[in-house]
Order: C-alpha cells, then structure tokens, then sequence
C-alpha cells in the first residue's frame, strides 16, 4: 500500500554540505555537515503501479532472482551472489563487462552492526555519484584501465538485496523523470584515503517517490547512480531510507549493497 513517510532533505539556505569519513559497527554513524529537514512524503507502493519500471526511464528496477543463503558469508557471496549481480546487471543494461567493486552491509540493530562490522542505513535523500567522482571512482579502483574505460560509456548500478524480509526503514527510490537539476547539490565526501563527491538533494513537491513492501531476499533492487550516456535516459536515481516514527514493533532492517561498474 502506498504509505507517508519522513525523507531528510538539504535545507534551501544550507552551507555547502559535506562528509567526514563513515564508521561501521554497533556505534556506526556518517559524519554530514550542512542543514537538513525532515519532509512528509507520500511514497507510492511500486508493486501497484501499472507500469514498467525501468533503469533506463526510472533510474531503478525490481528483479526477482532465486535465494543465495547466507549474505554474511564470504563463500556464498563469492560464488552464489556475485554471479547474479554480474549476470543481471549485464543483462539488463547491455554491458560488456562488469566489474564489482564494493559491498555494504547496513541494519538498523546495533547488535547486529557490531556482530558483521555493518553501517546504519542512509539516512539522507542522496545519489552516490557525481559526473566528476564517477569516473574517478572507476580510476580509483581499476588505475591506467579505468582511464582507458571512463573514456567510453559506462554506468554504475548498485544492487540492493535484503538479507531478511523487510518490514522497517525500506529504500525509498525517486522517479528519476521528476528530479529537476536544481535540487541536486554537490557535496564532497572525505572517505579514508580518498576524496568522492555525492549529490545531496532540496524537496520538491513534484518529486514522485515510490517503494516496493517487505522485499525479501530472492529480490534485488536495481539502483543507477550514475550513466554517463546524455540521451535522455535516467543517469542516476536519488534514493534514501524511510525513518520510522514511533515504536512499530517491526523487525530491524538488515540489507546488502553490491556496487558494480557496467562498462557499455
């Protein structure tokens, strides 16, 4: 059902935000400064949606893929989750090769964070790239080859996967056709070792949120944060968690990211 939900925005008259390096475990927490304010949204139940979300129109997608077990297990990632990534990603994108260069794990329980060395969920309307740090987040990772491939098309998907059902803070993801460029703002991120850049996001009434209930782990959650193709598609899709307001009595979330760079 579509449901209302409080989204952390960059106020208009913030200072230029940015981020001090994140921390994961029981305390974790990303150092932002800048001013925010918490929006109520309407957030549309995607599975009700007669429509065809895509990545290319929508900047997300949900997919169905058959379970893997255990997220928290080096094995089963290696040989049952990131084949699936690489696999899907190619398919739907077209991509020649795919590279995977990152996985995150995220949960709502201290707990849980300090047991897997996990980070909280994001907690801010944000994308993960810039057209600046894309591409050199790919030179980062792969050195002279990544120079060679940021010069062609390429984009950047993350696949969000739930390691149990969710029932507290789901992603929300924006109908990438209702951002205007005006609401993104440029914020540089000082991660350790390397200087990022992220887009923070101003409200906008016409922005169009949506979320899909209680994914579970045989789902993937396809998210563009980055296209370098300008031709009119979807080049990255600004998302974030819901805050939950009040004791639900819900489970906490526990979800995985796993970042791959789809060279086209």
């Amino acid at each position: 059902m579509n449901m209302r939900g409080r989204l952390k925005f960059l106020s208009e008259n913030s200072e230029p935000p940015y981020f001090g390096p994140s921390e994961g475990g029981a305390d974790a927490r990303s150092t932002l400064v800048g001013d925010f304010e918490m929006r109520d949204v309407e957030i549309l139940d995607g599975r009700l949606l007669d429509e065809d979300l895509s990545l290319d129109t929508h900047g997300f997608e949900l997919r169905s893929l058959s379970g893997v077990g255990d997220l928290y297990d080096s094995e089963t990632i290696a040989d049952r989750h990131e084949p699936q990534c690489r696999e899907l990603v190619a398919s739907v994108t077209g991509a020649t090769r795919v590279h995977i260069f990152d996985h995150t794990w995220r949960s709502d329980a201290a707990d849980t964070r300090g047991q897997h060395g996990s980070r909280e969920p994001s907690s801010f309307v944000h994308n993960d790239y810039t057209p600046w740090s894309a591409p050199k987040r790919v030179v980062d990772i792969l050195g002279e080859e990544g120079e060679r491939l940021a010069r062609n098309d390429f984009a950047i998907v993350n696949v969000w996967r739930p390691i149990a059902t969710v029932y507290s803070s789901p992603v929300a993801v924006c109908d990438a056709r209702s951002v205007s460029p005006e609401s993104l703002v440029a914020a540089e991120r000082r991660g350790k070792g390397r200087i990022g850049e992220v887009y923070v996001v101003r409200y906008d009434p016409h922005q169009r949120w949506i979320y899909f209930p209680q994914m579970t782990p045989d789902e993937v959650l396809l998210i563009k944060t980055f296209d370098s193709r300008e031709d009119g598609r979807a080049r990255w899709c600004v998302h974030t968690a819901v805050e939950e307001t009040g004791d639900t009595g819900n489970p906490p979330r526990e979800s995985m990211e796993t970042r791959l760079f789809a060279f086209l």
